[in-house]
């Protein structure tokens, strides 16, 4: 599940929850009846403005379609495969188990290495996320290579 803002692509989402929902409609009388369109436009931009003010903070609980993964290794294992199988089972678990219909992950330009555990354990290079980051210890901004991974492209699922 992931926890985030609104956004006006959840209209229909919205209209679909509560509209004719006697439930919602019997223990919340501030939700109108019937739910259209223009009150969940309304319902998203007050939300927007209590973010904005700080006043509030409303939240779109759903499911996560796409996750994000990372990784690192201890010195003394590196260059033995083993990242590249916990990317693998990792990956696997995210799609398989949590449903996610993309798996992305992120390596700074410079950090061979961890392009190459991202290619070999399957995923895509997509393009370079520019000046995204600043990295103090560098003391430069960092431009990190994009990768991603989709059901069909797991290893030994069938397409």
């Amino acid at each position: 599940m992931t926890l985030r803002p609104w956004q006006h692509g959840d209209v229909a989402a919205l209209v679909d929850c509560l509209d004719g929902d006697e439930t919602i409609s019997r223990w919340l009388d501030m939700i109108p009846q019937p739910y259209r369109a223009k009150e969940a436009l309304l319902w998203i931009d007050q939300a927007a403005s209590y973010w904005r003010e700080g006043s509030a903070a409303p939240f779109a609980l759903v499911a996560a379609e796409s996750g994000e993964v990372g990784y690192w290794i201890r010195r003394d294992e590196r260059g033995q495969g083993l990242t590249t199988r916990g990317l693998n089972l990792i990956s696997r678990w995210a799609i398989e188990t949590l449903g996610c219909e993309r798996v992305q992950l992120r390596a700074d330009e410079d950090n061979a290495p961890s392009q190459r555990v991202a290619e070999r354990a399957g995923f895509q290079r997509e393009g370079i996320l520019r000046s995204v980051h600043y990295n103090a210890r560098l003391g430069r901004r960092v431009n990190y290579v994009m990768y991603s991974l989709l059901p069909s492209e797991l290893p030994g699922r069938p397409a």
